[in-house]
């Protein structure tokens, strides 16, 4: 009887009562599991020589992290997880523009302590992998275990017009799944369509740059690794990635 009084007063003492606070902590809880869910499966693929080059686990990870996010957090702040996304919502009043850059700020600052746990996780098998140097370019780099690079042929433009085109896919895909009005997803099923929905578009789009459909996914990872000793070159279309 003590201790169950005791957990009642202290889940009072700890219950968070502000609505946008709430908010935030479940959008960067949400932010959290997706990008550590993907992070960790392009550490297993390029780290790992029995699993190097592939794809479909890669692949497979980043859309079941996608399903997880939304498990998480939809029900509180509606696990955007994505700028973009938020942003949309904002174009067709389902969200108010005053959220959008504390949404942004708390995707963003998710994305970063992501990566932060995938390289605790990870630490021996990249300095491993890497010999010892982190690089953003080369046959041993790592840097885009966290962030998205282009391939080696991919132009400035053909980059800005891939992701134009994989993140209008997803944000009309998305659309499509919310509308009452269209057919219905089976309640509780819709982060399973989502996740379904990005596992088509990377499998279809992925090959170019790496498919992030997401700004803070790529935005927050890739600041983490300029602090964590990849330094500035994670910031330039590196000489022989595009």
């Amino acid at each position: 009887m003590g201790t169950t009084s005791f957990l009642m007063r202290a889940r009072g003492l700890l219950r968070i009562r502000n609505q946008l606070v709430r908010e935030c902590l479940a959008e960067l809880l949400a932010t959290f599991m997706l990008i550590v869910s993907r992070a960790g499966s392009s550490a297993q693929k390029i780290t790992s020589f029995e699993m190097k080059g592939n794809l479909l686990t890669s692949y497979l990870g980043g859309a079941l992290a996608v399903m997880v996010g939304i498990y998480t957090a939809g029900g509180i702040s509606g696990a955007h997880m994505n700028p973009a996304f938020s942003f949309a919502m904002c174009l067709i009043e389902q969200f108010p523009w005053w959220k959008f850059p504390v949404f942004v700020v708390v995707q963003t600052l998710g994305s970063f302590i992501s990566a932060g746990a995938v390289y605790i996780l990870y630490y021996d098998a990249i300095w491993h992998y890497s010999n010892g140097t982190l690089t953003v370019s080369g046959p041993r780099e790592t840097a885009s275990i966290f962030a998205t690079y282009p391939a080696d042929y991919v132009s400035i433009t053909n980059g800005f017009l891939d992701q134009v085109i994989g993140t209008g896919v997803l944000i009309v895909g998305l659309m499509g799944i919310m509308d009452a009005r269209n057919k219905a997803v089976p309640r509780g099923l819709e982060p399973v369509v989502v996740a379904l929905l990005v596992l088509s578009i990377e499998s279809s789009m992925g090959a170019n740059c790496g498919c992030p459909l997401n700004p803070a996914r790529d935005l927050g990872p890739r600041l983490f690794t300029y602090v964590a000793g990849w330094g500035p070159e994670v910031f330039r279309w590196v000489e022989g990635r595009g």
